[in-house]
């Protein structure tokens, strides 16, 4: 079990603290008594901050398990949604907009990565992410033996329309 060290009003496990000082702050020239001080300063601006948003969050969920136990499944979606509305826990949509956004990486920007979880509901997402993980997921399924039928090194209509199937 670890012990404690006072810092402020605050309490860090000595362990951690000792990671922060002796390894961490060392390295990167942050005096440890400053970090310390601006630490227990953000805790002290954020503690309150948290508090009021759990409280918010147990407002809502008690409110969201009083509907369920009132309105045991199966229910009505569109009635379910429209608690969500009402109590706050959902925001009515707005108008479309746009968004720009300049000195991206293109890692971010232009690059697609490998994506683990994407939305089936956006045929576009999982296309994207099959993509990303596996190269063109229309040159694996065509290269390969998924599709029934004989491989040719030139272009076989036949089997391009098997894939797009």
């Amino acid at each position: 079990m670890d012990s404690y060290i006072n810092i402020g009003k605050y309490q860090v496990a000595q362990g951690y603290h000792s990671l922060m000082t002796d390894k961490v702050l060392s390295r990167i020239g942050v005096p440890s008594n400053q970090f310390w001080e601006d630490v227990s300063t953000l805790l002290d601006e954020l503690i309150p901050v948290n508090e009021k948003l759990l409280g918010k969050r147990e407002q809502l969920q008690s409110r969201i398990d009083a509907w369920h136990l009132k309105n045991p499944a199966p229910f009505a979606f569109e009635d379910y949604k429209q608690m969500l509305l009402d109590i706050g826990y959902l925001i009515p949509e707005n108008e479309d907009f746009q968004i720009s956004t300049s000195e991206v990486d293109p890692e971010i920007s232009t690059i697609a990565g490998p994506q683990l979880v994407v939305p089936i509901t956006n045929p576009r997402y999982a296309l994207n992410a099959a993509n990303a993980r596996w190269g063109s997921l229309y040159d694996a399924l065509y290269g390969t033996d998924v599709i029934p039928g004989k491989k040719f090194k030139e272009f076989n209509k036949e089997r391009a329309n098997k894939v797009i199937e």
